[in-house]
């Protein structure tokens, strides 16, 4: 079925009474700018992976889940346009949900699958069944393969393999060449793997949920240590050595996506089985932290998962909206290529080692320069910015201040895991 609902079978199914007729007469005269408002958009992405939506460059926000399990288990229009209204642009959908997030300025993505290697002529067949079923729906961006195909929990062989997503590549392609493919892959697996899927994507992204307090009880997705991943790092900053390793999966024009926390471990146990001591949210400064720290180590997108487990309101679900809200106001900002500018960081002694420090990343836009940081450090650090040369201040976004330069520099403050966002100017 297809869920594309064009002017001309609407038109069809008017009778032929004079009211009707003239409803139809008039629906004739305004199809041409009907179309222009409802025509697929198509999405690419350029040389840095940066997405593209009818060439223009854009930052995704997004989320796979719309609602929640205990007061609003059934998506609904007014719940796409909260989703907008905070700051997404993407949300997971399919049916009239479709239509929904399309009303509500919301572009979708939906699942295609792959095909069955042991019977490739029928499944390759109902994978361009599916994909021609949603292809001409104006919010649809992107479509997505399958989950994590590399990862089996406690297992080394994948779920899908690689020739799988290589084979079905060329069909969806074939089929809807206006859309990207969409790979979301497990905090799992070698590098030298998940390259493997690179044939049969375009986007490749990841999920990781470090907000746990660790020693859970066996869960599905938790290793032995009840933790989800396998680094060393077992901080909130594994987040961005997440993405440098997806980074080095994708290569470097390849779009990379993170997929980030919106949920409590805990919560997805059964209700009579929970530990209501191990429940434990990502607070407002956590989830902005992963999120900016994403950006900073070059995400091009992200994406919310778990939501739906989360009861509202709630103060993780109001974080993760501020969250969003504040990356939708900097889209434009972000949408940039990175900038160079010739910044140095000089740390000040306050008794701590410095492990990664702050880690930044610049954007030039409309004569302003953006600088967008994050201490990676479980401890605090104060840095002076030397090398701010013809910048006079800077606003400190979000934050309600504003930092008078002296001799092109600043001297700042870090709590551990913090994020400052600057916006210079040179009046």
């Amino acid at each position: 079925m297809s869920y594309y609902r064009s002017s001309n079978s609407q038109a069809l199914s008017f009778s032929r009474s004079r009211a009707r007729n003239r409803t139809f007469a008039f629906l004739l005269l305004i199809a041409p700018f009907l179309s222009i408002c409802t025509q697929a958009v198509t999405t690419a992405y350029d040389t840095d992976g940066t997405i593209t939506v009818d060439g223009k460059r854009t930052f995704i926000t997004g989320t796979y889940m719309v609602g929640n399990k205990y007061n609003a288990p059934t998506p609904t229009p007014a719940l796409y346009k909260e989703l907008a209204d905070a700051g997404f642009n993407l949300v997971q959908a399919s049916g009239e949900s479709m239509d929904h997030a399309q009303a509500a300025g919301l572009m979708t993505w939906t699942g295609a699958g792959v095909i069955d290697l042991k019977d490739p002529e029928t499944s390759g067949k109902q994978l361009a069944e599916r994909v021609s079923a949603v292809k001409d729906h104006p919010s649809l961006a992107f479509l997505e393969t399958s989950d994590e195909p590399a990862w089996t929990w406690m297992k080394a062989e994948p779920r899908l393999t690689a020739d799988a997503f290589a084979k079905s590549y060329p069909i969806v392609k074939a089929t809807d060449p206006n859309h990207l493919l969409y790979t979301n892959h497990a905090p799992t697996n070698l590098i030298s793997t998940l390259v493997q899927y690179n044939a049969g994507t375009d986007i490749v992204a990841v999920d990781i949920y470090p907000v746990n307090p660790g020693n859970l009880k066996p869960q599905y997705a938790l290793f032995e240590d009840g933790l989800q991943g396998d680094l060393n790092n077992t901080h909130i900053s594994q987040v961005g050595e997440y993405c440098d390793k997806m980074r080095k999966v994708a290569g470097p024009n390849r779009p990379v996506f993170m997929v980030l926390q919106a949920f409590a471990w805990e919560m997805l146990t059964d209700e009579k089985e929970r530990d209501t001591t191990k429940v434990l949210y990502p607070t407002f400064e956590q989830s902005r932290y992963m999120a900016w720290q994403s950006i900073v180590h070059g995400a091009n997108g992200i994406v919310y998962w778990g939501s739906f487990y989360t009861p509202q309101p709630s103060d993780c679900w109001t974080g993760i909206t501020r969250t969003t809200r504040e990356i939708s106001d900097l889209r434009e900002v972000l949408a940039q290529r990175n900038a160079t500018p010739k910044i140095e960081f000089v740390y000040h002694e306050l008794g701590r080692s410095v492990d990664k420090g702050v880690e930044w990343i610049a954007k030039e836009h409309e004569g302003k320069l953006y600088l967008f940081t994050c201490n990676s450090d479980k401890s605090p650090c104060r840095v002076t910015l030397k090398g701010l040369d013809g910048w006079k201040a800077a606003k400190v976004i979000s934050e309600d201040r504003t930092i008078a330069l002296a001799e092109s520099s600043m001297t700042e403050d870090w709590a551990p895991f913090s994020v400052h966002l600057y916006e210079f100017a040179r009046d």
